[in-house]
């Protein structure tokens, strides 16, 4: 068998137990197999080196010193660790997990030859396809592997790789805060970058589905040439060209993008695209760039000097760090000068100052020479940064993490059979599959204060920091933390976002940018959707009548509250008025002038009926009866003042049961006179029997009966369902009806009924005795006064069915007062003519004689 092609960048440290890690700090492309030969691996490219990557060695070697320092982890065994490069290739990444289960030189997994240097877990790695190829081969021998990548293989991870962890939350919680984030600024027309991999379909796949079910459109989405086509594509601008025009004209201000390590470097070819095109092309470079958890902001050292301002304002979903303390006074402390095992120092360290290092086997005459002396905190932010960044903490959290657990598998075992004669503890039977019991449960608080622990899927029980990205001239930047995306937070505020914090673009002018299709549709509109367009592009149609819309773009219209009705812009409601008959108002005055007016002419025409008590017109109608009747019209003309007001318990309990009553009492007095006229004039016939009937007390009998029976239905409603104050919302557009409710509609057309039943017979009675002689003969005037009662109450049926409001209650009072008056007027009048008038019509022969 031939040996496997090697790259001579690693990093080692000896170690009782051995931490390995595939990191990536370099890119490069190989040669595919062509199974003419013997296959074997070629570099085709150089290097395409991102120096940022180098602080994830770093954190790992600073977290393994701090470990072997601290006298409370792990007393009396050394952590070392095996760190490889993926060189952004699956097979390297698959080549160098080999050798991490190798104890030798040369890559032979299954042989081990010593007690010490022994792998206890992975860290790795940094894309989901590489922490794949990772898994597959440590699940074979159950080796631990915490991952750092935001998303997971396209796995279940749970069932197929039970010895996977990440060291990242779970990426539903990413999808999430970019879906709260957008809604947040009310960013509905977006466009979506993606890698054309695995990857980025998953994340198509997964936030396309969210963005619809919360109103987002997708209006964009650009996938990223895969990096082999990439390194073609660069020999020719031309469709990179196209794509980046096509990206930066569109009207679409806002761009999620899943910022893989391909996505983002092609994007930063880009931006140094952007800067060959912006002297030739006119189109808004200002764009929001909302940016996955991989995003770093880095650039390869090809390409150091590009301009990074086209990302100024950008945000990104970024995975939670904190200043660990130390970390930047380690990184001061590297000199590439001095012997090291760390083989990745000095190409990162030529590599990021643009410089060579002394080397005996080179030439020396070399133009640029490292001194050693060159200072990390000089070189912009998108090469290297003194903090750790999201991936370089995750890293740290890792080896804490494994530490723990091999601290806690230390101690669970018995002292005398787990050390040595020489105090040292004895590793050979310890195994990596024995720490995932320890790792599953671990929780700890690390240097910076966060508490570090798995969830049930083996994911970091946390969430996600919202970072606001703002460039300088000098390609430096200032990570600014503007909210969290976190379902874990105690005060159970899952997104929190400060706006105020945020920079944008300087296209912008410091105002959130707008993201929409087209403008808003602005209250009293509400949004129709446009035929054979997303579902984000819609057209604004005013609001039926009697709905509102009060907020912008908002889908339907809809009715106010029963107590308010739309203004006359459609977008507010306003309080409804309170409609009755007060009064204060016109129709209030002018129905209680009259309703005085009538009471006081009744007043004085009963007055006027007892003064003149003795004289024959009085006295030949009955003067109880005249006396009752007067009475009883003088309460229906005060009854009618019930009406008026604003209803409360009592007037609604009183007002149509008194008028039923009252009138009643009216209609029997004039049923009761119209009898006792006719049995009168029967009584006057030679041999007739009727003369016993007549006098006061047939007369009293129909009087008290008939009103009885009209007191006992009120009685009887009242008992059941009386009227109560009630308010009408529906019947008025803009007002409020108070009226009484008549609780039993029943019993109030009952009484109504019986009232007209009375009226009826009354009239019936008196039609009949219409031809009387005059002497006797009240009853056409009782006929006349009938006739014009009952026309008045059969109008008020249909009258008072198609009015609302005040209206009704006034066709009620009206209807009262003008049957009243009719019943006054046309049985009394002709009295008072006589009485005062015409006395001297007054006396019983004139009476007497007009009947002979």
């Amino acid at each position: 068998m031939n040996e496997l092609f090697h790259l001579p960048y690693e990093h080692y440290q000896t170690g009782d137990l051995i931490i390995g890690a595939i990191v990536t700090i370099f890119g490069c492309l190989f040669d595919e197999a062509s199974f003419i030969e013997d296959p074997k691996t070629r570099m085709a490219y150089e290097f395409l080196a991102k120096p940022k990557s180098y602080q994830h060695v770093l954190s790992m070697v600073f977290a393994v010193k701090e470990i072997n320092e601290n006298p409370k982890i792990l007393q009396n065994v050394s952590l070392g660790f095996h760190i490889y490069d993926s060189y952004t290739n699956e097979r390297m990444a698959h080549q160098n997990t080999l050798r991490l289960l190798s104890s030798c030189k040369r890559m032979v997994p299954n042989f081990k030859y010593d007690k010490q240097n022994k792998l206890m877990a992975a860290i790795g790695g940094l894309d989901s396809g590489i922490s794949l190829h990772m898994a597959t081969i440590l699940g074979i021998y159950k080796v631990p592997q915490i991952a750092y990548c935001a998303m997971a293989p396209m796995v279940n991870v749970k069932t197929h790789l039970p010895s996977f962890y990440r060291m990242v939350p779970n990426e539903e919680h990413q999808y999430k805060g970019i879906v709260h984030l957008l809604l947040h600024f009310q960013w509905i027309w977006v466009g979506l970058i993606t890698a054309d991999d695995d990857d980025g379909e998953k994340f198509v796949q997964k936030l396309l589905p969210m963005l619809t079910q919360h109103g987002i459109c997708t209006a964009i989405s650009e996938k990223i040439p895969a990096l082999s086509q990439t390194i073609e594509i660069l020999t020719s601008f031309v469709p990179l060209q196209v794509q980046l025009i096509s990206l930066m004209s569109s009207k679409i201000n806002v761009y999620v993008v899943n910022s893989s390590q391909q996505t983002a470097t092609v994007l930063t070819w880009l931006l140094y695209m952007h800067s060959l095109l912006e002297d030739i092309t006119h189109f808004s470079v200002g764009k929001v760039w909302i940016m996955t958890a991989q995003w770093d902001f880095s650039v390869g050292t090809l390409y150091r000097a590009f301009d990074i301002h086209i990302f100024d304002g950008s945000l990104s979903i970024a995975i939670h760090s904190s200043e660990v303390l130390g970390f930047p006074k380690f990184l001061q402390m590297l000199n590439p000068t001095l012997p090291t095992d760390d083989g990745f120092l000095r190409v990162f360290w030529e590599q990021t100052f643009n410089c060579l290092l002394p080397d005996p086997q080179k030439d020396k005459e070399n133009k640029c020479r490292c001194t050693g002396q060159e200072k990390l905190e000089s070189l912009p932010g998108t090469l290297f940064e003194m903090s750790m960044t999201g991936q370089s903490y995750s890293i740290y959290n890792a080896v804490y993490a494994i530490a723990h657990a091999l601290h806690k598998m230390y101690t669970s075992k018995p002292k005398l059979s787990a050390l040595t004669d020489t105090g040292r503890w004895d590793n050979l039977h310890q195994q990596p599959w024995q720490l995932h019991l320890f790792l599953r449960g671990i929780s700890f608080n690390n240097s910076a204060g966060d508490t570090v622990s798995f969830n049930e899927d083996g994911e970091l029980a946390s969430g996600f920091d919202i970072i606001n990205w703002v460039t300088f001239p000098n390609q430096s930047f200032q990570k600014v933390k503007v909210g969290w995306m976190d379902p874990h937070t105690s005060h159970g505020r899952m997104f929190m976002m400060n706006e105020k914090a945020v920079t944008w673009h300087s296209m912008f002018n410091q105002v959130v940018p707008l993201s929409k299709c087209n403008d808003n549709c602005y209250p009293g509109y509400n949004k129709e959707k446009k035929e054979e367009e997303p579902f984000c592009c819609y057209n604004c149609e005013p609001c039926p009548d009697g709905k509102i819309s009060d907020q912008k773009d908002m889908n339907d219209c809809f009715k106010c509250p029963a107590n308010q009705f739309p203004n006359s812009n459609q977008d507010q409601c306003l309080p409804k008025r309170l409609n009755f008959l007060s009064f204060s108002e016109t129709l209030g005055v002018i129905l209680v002038t009259l309703t005085v007016f009538f009471s006081l002419i009744t007043v004085l025409v009963l007055g006027m009926f007892i003064r003149y008590k003795n004289t024959p017109i009085v006295k030949a109608n009955n003067r109880d009866l005249t006396y009752g009747l007067l009475i009883s019209l003088l309460l229906c003309f005060l009854s009618s003042l019930l009406f008026i007001g604003q209803p409360h318990p009592l007037t609604c309990f009183l007002r149509q049961t008194a008028f039923g009553v009252i009138f009643s009492i009216a209609v029997s007095a004039i049923l009761a006179k119209t009898i006792t006229v006719v049995l009168a004039f029967m009584a006057t016939k030679p041999g007739s029997r009727m003369r016993k009937w007549v006098g006061k007390r047939l007369a009293n009998s129909i009087l008290i009966g008939c009103s009885l029976i009209q007191v006992s239905i009120c009685a009887v409603w009242l008992f059941t369902a009386p009227p109560f104050p009630d308010v009408d919302m529906q019947s008025l557009a803009e007002e409020m009806v108070a009226e009484c409710n008549e609780g039993s509609v029943a019993m109030f057309y009952f009484v109504l009924g019986y009232l007209g039943f009375l009226a009826f017979v009354s009239f019936a009675v008196a039609f009949l005795a219409r031809k009387l002689p005059d002497s006797f003969n009240e009853a056409k005037f009782i006929t006349f006064s009938m006739l014009v009662f009952c026309s008045v109450w059969l109008s008020f049926v249909p009258s008072y069915l198609s009015t609302k409001g005040k209206s009704m209650v006034a066709v009620e009072i009206f209807s009262i007062l003008a049957s009243s008056a009719g019943l006054l007027t046309c049985i009394f009048f002709p009295k008072c003519y006589i009485i005062i008038l015409r006395p001297e019509l007054n006396n019983k022969e004139k009476l007497i004689r007009r009947t002979c």
